[in-house]
């Protein structure tokens, strides 16, 4: 589990760093930024559910530190977006 949220976690850092050089628009950018991050959480349930966790320990450390990360990037850009949209 832990190698996974690495990979995904590092390629997510990764695609927001792109996406925000390829787009100029920031409405534009906000909405692709939060469209990449649902599909990264997405993908990220889908491997929990397909793989489930080694021990009750890690399911602990998913919960409580691994899936906050991206939840808090979703929230923060969202927050942005729906500032930038007023």
């Amino acid at each position: 589990m832990n190698k996974f949220y690495e990979k995904l976690s590092k390629h997510l850092d990764k695609e927001i760093n792109e996406l925000t050089i390829k787009y100029s628009d920031t409405i534009l950018l906000y909405e692709a930024l939060i469209s990449l991050i649902l599909k990264s959480l997405s993908l990220l349930k889908g491997f929990v559910i397909k793989d489930g966790f080694v021990s009750v320990r890690e399911e602990i450390y998913f919960f409580k530190y691994q899936k906050p990360t991206i939840v808090a990037k979703l929230i923060y850009y969202n927050t942005i977006y729906n500032i930038e949209i007023k």
